[in-house]
């Protein structure tokens, strides 16, 4: 493969960065854009209008496709099924960048990724080949969550949460990064740069899986393709496309596998062996008098803590009762959260209507919001029930040890 720059004296993209590589007889344009840029836009139109080009492929993945083309996509969503399969905080992730998204397209007056949707828009619009390249954002988010420990994850979150409540105009060092970078990487914020494990998640990984895509696309019909993609992916791109040797379809299958690790809470382990130690303690030592008030107390912390998380959250009477009845029994259910049985009670019983749905990127930017709207409104039962019942474990721990050690 052979990476050459763009041809002397050519008008077509001058101007923008652009590289050229050359590989099993294929020529791919690399078209680096920023994605809150007009001129991006602009240079996209001059590519796809020239008619040198047979495919055009963009950093997309469907579902990003999706929410550009069809903002009501949303409304479509099964909660319930959200829920069950454990993907509400990948769901609360995409809530936090739709948000930045919604911020930056009113402070800048362009819709982050126009160029994208302009070049699929153009593309079929010229009757052109178009390839998604891009890996799913779930992939992504479950892969870089993988590598992370436990306090990382918590680091994250809060960052996204940061992104979601904030109502203040995107930093200009922000705006700079992303012309430079990529939309994921900007959503993170600082933290991707801080995290390795990541970054590479984000942005080197992504990098090897677009060149992936970009060869096994390959069709001998389609000799000359553009690839529209953020500025911050060319050179990784590129080196890629050089670089790579494995065949493309086991290296995608690779690049999208999500190794299932054995999920042991290792710590709420702990706890509960030392909190059910504990309480056996207290009926071996202090009879039955000392174990049942233990067991009370087991019963107040963590289901009275789970209840206010709900409360807090304003969810509904039952969907609170339901954080009651459940958190004491977290020992017999370690892989299904206290918070996925009040947040299905909620969507049963105040199932978001059409409206919610077509409000979500709105509601989502202030905390009037989320409690107004019925979606957010589960996910915050879901995630302040969790909180509540965990804080409430420890808690029980503590005056366990107290009473034994007094």
């Amino acid at each position: 493969m052979n990476e050459t720059p763009i041809e002397a004296g050519s008008e077509l993209l001058a101007g923008q960065p652009v590289r050229i590589a050359e590989r099993d007889g294929v020529r791919y344009t690399l078209l680096g854009t920023a994605h809150v840029s007009q001129a991006s836009v602009q240079a996209v139109e001059e590519a796809i209008g020239s008619g040198q080009f047979d495919a055009v492929a963009v950093e997309l993945d469907p579902q990003r496709l999706q929410a550009l083309t069809n903002p009501n996509a949303l409304a479509q969503l099964d909660l319930v099924d959200v829920i069950r399969k454990g993907r509400v905080a990948l769901f609360a992730a995409n809530l936090a960048l739709a948000a930045y998204q919604r911020r930056l397209a009113e402070q800048l007056g362009i819709e982050p990724g126009a160029e994208l949707k302009r070049a699929v828009t153009l593309a079929n619009e010229h009757n052109l080949p178009v390839h998604l390249i891009d890996r799913d954002v779930g992939l992504t988010f479950r892969r870089a969550s993988q590598q992370l420990g436990f306090f990382g994850k918590l680091k994250l979150v809060a960052g996204l949460g940061a992104g979601l409540f904030s109502s203040e105009d995107v930093g200009e060092d922000e705006i700079e990064k992303l012309k430079q970078g990529d939309m994921l990487e900007s959503s993170f914020g600082e933290f991707a740069n801080e995290s390795p494990a990541l970054y590479e998640a984000i942005i080197g990984e992504r990098d090897r899986y677009m060149a992936t895509r970009l060869r096994q696309e390959h069709n001998s019909e389609q000799r000359n393709v553009l690839a529209v993609v953020g500025a911050g992916h060319l050179a990784g791109l590129a080196r890629y496309l050089q670089s790579d040797t494995e065949a493309p379809g086991p290296l995608r299958e690779q690049l999208e596998s999500v190794p299932k690790k054995r999920n042991i809470p290792w710590i709420t382990l702990i706890i509960l062996a030392v909190v059910l130690a504990g309480i056996g303690i207290g009926f071996w030592k202090g009879g039955m008098g000392m174990g049942t008030q233990m067991l009370a107390t087991w019963a107040m912390y963590t289901g009275g803590l789970a209840a206010l998380g709900a409360l807090l959250a304003g969810s509904h009477p039952l969907s609170i009762i339901t954080a009651i009845a459940v958190a004491p029994f977290k020992p017999f259910r370690l892989s299904i959260p206290t918070g996925a049985f009040s947040a299905l009670v909620e969507t049963r019983l105040r199932k978001p209507t059409y409206q919610d749905f077509l409000q979500l990127r709105d509601d989502a930017q202030t905390l009037k919001g989320w409690y107004r709207n019925r979606v957010t409104r589960i996910v915050l039962t879901f995630v302040l029930t969790n909180l509540g019942s965990m804080l409430g474990l420890w808690l029980t721990g503590f005056s366990v040890y107290g009473k034994l050690a007094g």
